[in-house]
């Protein structure tokens, strides 16, 4: 029964958003040039299918590549801070500050300083813009450690990383999951940003701005329900990560 209403709840509420839609535009009289429908997008699916298929796996492969090195950098840092009172106080208000610049704004920097390497700036952008909670979520996991268990260990002459290992990683997955999950949908963002602020060709958001370019609105919608339904592909995969390595957390709670 639990594992029907994950799969039906979810699927539902999806049904419900696409109706809602669709009452928006029809009760509005909306024009497709104004407004696409839910309706409208089968068409614009199937006409551009080849470059959906295309510019979705060009979206989908770097984004992954940027979540991937954020994870492992995300995680370093986080652990470094953690660890480190010295390092926590020193690096807090730069991740801070770097955090709450527009990213949009450096896709331009990051175009100039590395001109023509397409893939490479998608990929790095993708990092950039989603490492921050991964390190964050590491760092107070590890920060907030019970000191028994640390001061034990290390009598007992472990390293920091096999404390780290045995005691701080197992603390900290759960909190390391639900950052990777904002992670996921932030990465997703940064890759789109290069492909629409910065174009190159690839991916779906030059497909989205070949849409716009074209005044094509069902095309356009049809790209941002790609993104969506890529994002959720990608969300699940991690929630299944989690019930395979942090299942007990969620055991725990019921």
């Amino acid at each position: 029964m639990d594992r029907a209403q994950k799969i039906f709840v979810p699927l539902l509420a999806m049904a419900i958003f696409l109706a809602l839609w669709e009452a928006l535009v029809t009760l509005n009289h909306w024009p497709d040039y104004k407004m696409a429908s839910p309706s409208d997008l089968p068409a614009a699916f199937w006409k551009y299918r080849s470059l959906f298929l295309i510019d979705a796996w060009q979206t989908l492969w770097r984004t992954v590549a940027g979540l991937v090195l954020a994870v492992i950098f995300g995680t370093g840092l986080g652990m470094v801070m953690g660890f480190s009172k010295v390092a926590r106080a020193g690096l807090y208000p730069l991740l801070v500050g770097f955090n709450a610049i527009p990213k949009a704004t450096l896709v331009p920097v990051i175009a100039l300083v590395f001109i023509g390497q397409h893939d490479f700036n998608t990929v790095l952008m993708a990092f950039l813009i989603s490492f921050f909670p991964i390190a964050v979520s590491v760092g107070i996991g590890l920060s907030t450690l019970e000191p028994e268990y640390r001061d034990i260990l290390a009598a007992l002459g472990a390293s920091k990383l096999t404390i780290f290992r045995k005691i701080a990683l197992p603390k900290t997955l759960p909190e390391f999951f639900g950052a990777l999950k904002v992670s996921v949908t932030l990465a997703f963002i940064g890759t789109n940003l290069v492909e629409i602020v910065s174009p190159h060709g690839k991916g779906l958001g030059a497909l989205f701005l070949s849409g716009q370019t074209n005044s094509d609105y069902p095309l356009m919608f049809a790209v941002l329900i790609a993104l969506a339904l890529l994002g959720i592909v990608l969300y699940y995969a991690v929630v299944a990560l989690e019930r395979i390595f942090a299942g007990w957390a969620e055991r725990g709670e019921g």
